[in-house]
């Protein structure tokens, strides 16, 4: 399949997050007038690549007949702790918005969406169904200490996305 990182999004995000600091510190008028003119950008541009990757997941399920599953995030802001540092990247993280794009295009084309609980889905094994916390190596790798199974963290998460999908997917509305 087709993996759509965000990196591109998270690079714009930080430069301009660095661009706002910098003019922020100045505290001048031309500083002030330059933030106005730069507001708005990134959501612009984020909102952008959200209606982008969206329009290609919904297209490539269409043409393959096939349903989408999305991991449930609402509240994730609330359950998540972040360090510092990483709390202005959660909170500029568009997620909601990717899953609005993506729900209201599938509607319009007649594709389901199935959304199911993330709990624990980077940290199960998709061959044994074993779950630890010691199965993730690091952020990218995982390997399972009960089968040995290897591979890539956001690989074996979609593959167990699929699966709970598969099991929860909803029953299609009879035509009359």
């Amino acid at each position: 399949g087709t993996t759509y990182s965000g990196t591109k999004i998270e690079k714009i995000a930080r430069t301009f997050r660095h661009r706002r600091r910098n003019l922020q510190r100045k505290r001048t008028r031309g500083a002030t007038r330059k933030l106005r003119a730069i507001s708005g950008r990134q959501g612009r541009f984020q909102r952008h690549e959200n209606h982008v990757i969206s329009r290609r997941i919904v297209d490539t399920a269409q043409r393959t007949a096939r349903a989408i599953a999305l991991e449930d995030l609402q509240g994730i802001r609330r359950r998540v702790t972040a360090r510092r540092r990483q709390r202005d990247r959660l909170s500029n993280w568009g997620f909601a918005q990717l899953r609005s794009c993506v729900a209201y295009k599938a509607r319009r084309v007649g594709v389901p969406v199935v959304y199911v609980d993330p709990k624990h889905t980077s940290q199960t094994c998709p061959e044994c169904a074993h779950v630890a916390r010691a199965n993730r190596t690091s952020q990218a790798d995982f390997q399972c200490i009960a089968c040995g199974f290897a591979g890539r963290a956001d690989h074996v998460a979609a593959r167990n996305i699929r699966a709970r999908a598969a099991v929860n997917r909803p029953e299609e509305p009879r035509r009359l």
